[in-house]
């Protein structure tokens, strides 16, 4: 009989040095060749290298493989700032110019648009550009123990829940930058010695630290962190995971808008927040984006605003600076009361703000009693497809479209130009330098 179960000949590649053209950086950044004409990825390479690589993983229809020699290097790779690049995940294009990142994303957002039938030439406008470093003012850092009970304070390593041991971030803001030694020296002096999970830092006028704290805090731990805090001049939230409260006195958290569409004459806007509140991680960035929505929204002063998935006011408060009025939309009723705040605070009178979940039928809801013909919309990284197809039916002319996310932008997007509108506009921001995450904003007008 036949032996049908005879087990193959082949060699197993796994494991195997190879040398591999790269052709191309997928929608990660991560290099991409050919292999037994089959797709390669091979991360911290860039196109028009030779390199050599040992195959991790062998798929059916790909592999995986990690590097080991550049032979022949990019004219565009330049050597990363972070002495962490190799080991930590927070960043994935440092071995890149800079000058090259915004073609990388700019070129993401075709590929997207192109896979949801949207093929003709894009608009594309001036893009708003980041200061390749020192930019970001908020994180989440994260916080494990080794088998010794030792903490090891950083970010994630590429590929992995794994934490890197961090020293520096030359992404994070300069009051920041430096701060993983100090909590990684200071935790271990704390009785309780898992007793943290992660820490947030934000860094505005000050410091601050979220503490989530996995265990109650004891007297003896609460005082350390009491003179750690005034030692540093940190301001000190703890997070039980119900409540959020401060350690030690505190002054309300805010950041400035300074942008240069709001009159001359009137002050910076004060926006205030909460310490896990979102907001964006740019200053520079989400100062220069206020200013390109509000000349794409080519504002009048009889113009009625709806601003969707609002915030905290961050658009709809300088927009109001120039318009009739506006109505903010937020699906969390905290947002909301902090938007209508900052109104306030800020002598803005003409601004209004509801709570309603967007993504549900909107028959009903107060806030359509009034006519718009201008709308801004700024989702979360899930986009707003039932949003828009709600919108759709307010006929509204001219739509503003900040996006965190490409994929769910360019399938929003074919719904919008099904439904008669055409792109006018696009430009890539650079909120997030450094890494593959791409904000892009998007005018849309209907025909």
């Amino acid at each position: 009989m036949a032996n049908f179960f005879k087990p193959s000949n082949k060699k197993q590649p796994t494991g195997q040095v190879i040398s591999v053209s790269i052709d191309r950086l997928d929608h990660n950044g991560t290099g991409v060749g050919k292999y037994q004409n089959k797709p390669v990825f091979i991360e911290n390479t860039l196109p028009q290298e030779k390199v050599t690589a040992k195959i991790t993983d062998a798929k059916g229809k790909f592999f995986k493989a990690s590097l080991v020699d550049i032979q022949q290097p990019s004219e565009q790779r330049i050597k990363p700032l972070c002495k962490h690049f190799k080991t930590c995940g927070g960043c994935d294009l440092q071995h890149l110019s800079f000058e090259q990142h915004l073609s990388f994303k700019q070129q993401k957002v075709i590929d997207l648009f192109s896979r949801n039938k949207i093929t003709a030439p894009l608009p594309w406008q001036d893009s708003i550009s980041s200061e390749p470093y020192h930019y970001r003012r908020k994180a989440r850092i994260g916080v494990q123990y080794n088998k010794n009970g030792e903490p090891i304070v950083g970010f994630r390593q590429k590929g992995s829940n794994n934490l890197a041991q961090l020293k520096e971030c030359p992404v994070l803001a300069e009051p920041i930058k430096q701060i993983f030694t100090t909590l990684k020296n200071f935790i271990q002096t704390l009785s309780l010695a898992k007793s943290i999970g992660h820490i947030e830092v934000i860094t505005t006028d000050q410091v601050s630290l979220v503490v989530r704290q996995l265990v109650p805090l004891n007297t003896q731990d609460s005082d350390l962190w009491k003179v750690i805090a005034e030692q540093q001049n940190w301001q000190v939230f703890i997070d039980d995971g119900e409540k959020i409260k401060p350690l030690n006195a505190i002054t309300d958290l805010f950041y400035s808008i300074d942008n240069t569409n709001i009159k001359a004459s009137d002050k910076a806007l004060n926006i205030y927040f909460a310490p896990k509140d979102f907001i964006q991680v740019n200053h520079n960035v989400n100062s220069k984006m206020i200013t390109q929505a509000i000349e794409w929204l080519s504002l009048e002063a009889d113009d009625r605003v709806l601003d969707l998935f609002c915030g905290l006011g961050n658009f709809s408060l300088p927009i109001a600076k120039q318009v009739d009025s506006v109505v903010g939309v937020e699906g969390l009723q905290s947002m909301v009361s902090k938007a209508a705040y900052n109104a306030k605070v800020n002598n803005i009178n003409n601004a209004e703000f509801y709570q309603a979940d967007l993504n549900s039928t909107w028959t009903g809801s107060p806030w359509l009693s009034t006519t718009y013909n201008k709308v801004l919309l700024d989702p979360a990284r899930a986009g707003a497809y039932e949003a828009i197809s709600e919108l759709l039916h307010l006929n509204i002319p001219h739509i503003v479209y900040v996006s965190c996310d490409p994929a769910s932008l360019a399938r929003d997007s074919e719904l919008l130009i099904n439904k008669g509108y055409v792109i006018e506009k696009i430009a890539i921001m650079d909120m997030f330098a450094q890494t593959k995450h791409i904000e892009t904003m998007v005018l849309y007008k209907k025909k």
